[in-house]
């Protein structure tokens, strides 16, 4: 039995997977936010109640925002910045009483989707993320690709390719910079590219709701977004050349923008053709926790 932890910003999910996949066991409770050790005590609670309902003991996954620095062994860079600077792993490792795999909830995404997934039976498989944020991950051969400095898919605060003279210097980014992929390309920037063009304060949501009955307003939002969408992708297709492209986030639900994102990447892919499959997650939001769950898939 393999328990997944997937650590979110509101709430914590768990999950027991038996060896063929299939779920024998889900939970989730609210995330105790801006505590730390309620934090690592939920976490220990949703895990014995996982190995209570199943009757198991079980190896324990967790995705979670940011990563675990290989020079410190503090947690860096996540948005849940109560664990930013705390020895997250070896904390929870002494709670549980066992060896634990933590990894950048992108990245869960990725194994997830490569081993039973959008992309099962692929070598190398890029997930990104849609949502409030942005962000991705990278499994190859089912296993995350972390990378030396345990930042590999970084790519939501990469700079937008190309940009136009009327997208410099880009909107300001939480992170300090201008003009990140994330300000382009998430859920609030296409949002917000709409109301600064119409001047209509409207969801993402309401935007695509008025694309679908024929506002033209809204399809030129939705054509700002792919093509600039389409600028992000391709420029890491360059650089990795994925044999699938797999969307989670709330994004990956319109259907829109999967069907629209191939022609928009391939103009800049360096290469005679482009035919890599652009797929929706097929797990979808419990992509992160069963990904999770699969980091103890292989040894």
């Amino acid at each position: 039995m393999r328990i997944g932890i997937d650590l979110g910003g509101t709430k914590i999910a768990g999950i027991a997977l038996d060896e063929s996949g299939v779920s024998r066991a889900e939970h989730r409770v609210a995330t105790p936010r801006n505590d730390y050790a309620g934090t690592l005590a939920a976490i220990g609670g949703l895990v014995a109640l996982m190995e209570a309902r199943t009757g198991t003991t079980a190896t324990v996954g967790i995705g979670m925002p940011g990563a675990i620095s290989p020079r410190t062994g503090l947690v860096k860079n996540a948005n849940s910045v109560w664990l930013n600077g705390r020895p997250f792993a070896r904390d929870l490792e002494r709670a549980l009483g066992r060896p634990v795999r933590i990894e950048n909830d992108a990245n869960c995404l990725a194994v997830s989707e490569a081993v039973d997934g959008a992309g099962a039976g692929l070598g190398t498989v890029w997930a990104i993320i849609l949502g409030t944020g942005v962000g991705s991950g990278i499994a190859i051969g089912g296993r995350a690709l972390s990378g030396r400095g345990r930042i590999a898919g970084e790519w939501g605060h990469n700079p937008l390719p190309a940009p136009r003279d009327d997208e410099r210097p880009g909107p300001a980014c939480y992170c300090g910079r201008h003009g990140c992929l994330e300000t382009w390309v998430s859920g609030p920037a296409l949002a917000a590219d709409h109301a600064r063009h119409t001047g209509r304060n409207m969801g993402g949501e309401a935007v695509i709701a008025a694309l679908r009955v024929g506002e033209a307003d809204a399809r030129a939002t939705l054509d700002r977004y792919l093509d600039r969408l389409g600028r992000g992708i391709a420029h890491v297709v360059n650089l990795l050349d994925p044999d699938v492209i797999v969307v989670g986030g709330g994004l990956s639900r319109v259907p829109e923008i999967i069907a629209g994102l191939p022609e928009r990447i391939a103009p800049h892919v360096f290469s005679d053709a482009f035919d890599t499959p652009v797929r929706p997650s097929r797990h979808g939001d419990a992509s992160g926790v069963r990904g999770a769950a699969w980091l103890w898939n292989t040894p």
